[in-house]
């Protein structure tokens, strides 16, 4: 990613891709959902600055598990309360609730872990007992 900051430049799609690591057809796809509405210039989309940071909004919400429903609404409330004061803690719930989510998610990756585990051990111990030697690369 580069580090344009001119709040006058424009973009193609191609050069918004490069510039924050997305693909065309992401952008597109993400225009079509209603989260951007790049501007036209001809047939050819024309993205502003502030079209960039709403993308950068929505591949980190995306990258962090949120829904496009939930950035949708978050883009909304930013676009509507330049102050933050509702779209805030609007955020702050929808970490926490991501955080729980997650929480509970590593709790059961830690009993599917235990669980392999016990399988893997019952599993050597039956095979020395029948004198068949486990795999090399431990497969």
């Amino acid at each position: 990613m580069t580090a344009h900051h001119d709040p006058a430049r424009l973009y193609a799609i191609t050069e918004l891709a490069d510039e924050v690591g997305a693909t065309p057809r992401a952008i597109r796809f993400y225009e079509a959902k209603g989260l951007l509405a790049p501007q036209r210039a001809g047939s050819t989309r024309v993205y502003t600055y502030r079209d960039r940071a709403r993308l950068l909004i929505i591949l980190r919400g995306k990258r962090l598990g949120f829904s496009l429903a939930l950035i949708q609404k978050y883009l909304e409330l930013y676009d509507a309360d330049p102050s933050r004061r509702v779209q805030l803690p609007h955020l702050l719930s929808g970490a926490r609730q991501r955080i729980a989510e997650l929480e509970a998610q590593r709790a059961d990756l830690e009993v599917t872990l235990d669980e392999l585990r016990e399988i893997e051990q019952l599993t050597l111990d039956a095979m020395r007992q029948m004198g068949v030697p486990p795999p090399a690369d431990g497969a």
